[in-house]
């Protein structure tokens, strides 16, 4: 059964959960789901990833914003999703813009069917009928798990793996990541508080294609990235 809060004025409000890494398309998507009036529940997961950075990022903004959040801890299953650059510091981590042929090596085997389906459990457990995460149609390449058949097919399980359905919903499943962030700027979003290196160092490389995209982003929306790069960038 749908559970709805209630805001400062009494007013009834909507449970969202929003799947929430620390980066930018996740972010958007978080802002997006406040502006849309609903009482999220952000949750971010530690699954082993190299880039864990972006989780710090995730809570230090979760906290400024004073909305619910939860960071679960599932690196116990990490041995079963490692063969990946993003998992195994062992491997190289490719450079290069996003394409199939030189990032295969990041993807993460299943990942965000994991995420989500544990998401969907929170969401029912918490009375939340909606639960938003970010893909993106710049992935659509790459990751199979961000594909619009697999986010219809996951929609479909979702409505009938439990008593109550819950919604999945990627709003920028059809569009890149420049759209992304003008749609974000046009929010006033401040993306200094986003983490997109898939390193994790203390400054972004610049090199790895997540930093390739979103240097691109921020260059095709004319404005500069404010998170710092190592100096050869």
């Amino acid at each position: 059964m749908t559970q709805r809060s209630t805001d400062a004025a009494g007013v009834d409000v909507q449970k969202a959960v929003v799947i929430y890494s620390g980066g930018m398309d996740s972010y958007t998507v978080l802002h997006k789901a406040l502006r849309q009036g609903f009482d999220v529940h952000a949750l971010s997961f530690h699954y082993g990833q190299r880039h864990a950075k972006e989780l710090h990022v995730a809570e230090q903004v979760c906290d400024d914003l004073g909305i619910n959040h939860r960071l679960i801890d599932i690196r116990a299953i990490h041995s079963l999703m490692d063969g990946s650059a993003l998992t195994d510091t062992n491997r190289a981590m490719p450079n290069g813009d996003y394409a199939q042929d030189n990032l295969s090596a990041t993807v993460v085997p299943n990942r965000n069917m994991v995420l989500l389906s544990l998401a969907i459990a929170h969401a029912v457990n918490i009375g939340a009928n909606i639960c938003f995460y970010g893909a993106h149609g710049g992935d659509h390449t790459l990751y199979p798990d961000c594909r619009p058949e697999f986010v219809e097919k996951m929609n479909a399980v979702a409505a009938i793996a439990n008593f109550e359905p819950v919604r999945i919903e990627a709003p920028f499943l059809h569009t890149d990541k420049a759209n992304i962030l003008a749609a974000g700027l046009s929010m006033g979003l401040d993306y200094a508080y986003t983490w997109t290196c898939y390193l994790g160092g203390e400054l972004a490389c610049g090199k790895c294609g997540s930093c390739r995209e979103r240097l691109a982003a921020f260059a095709a929306n004319g404005v500069t990235d404010p998170v710092r790069y190592s100096s050869h960038v």
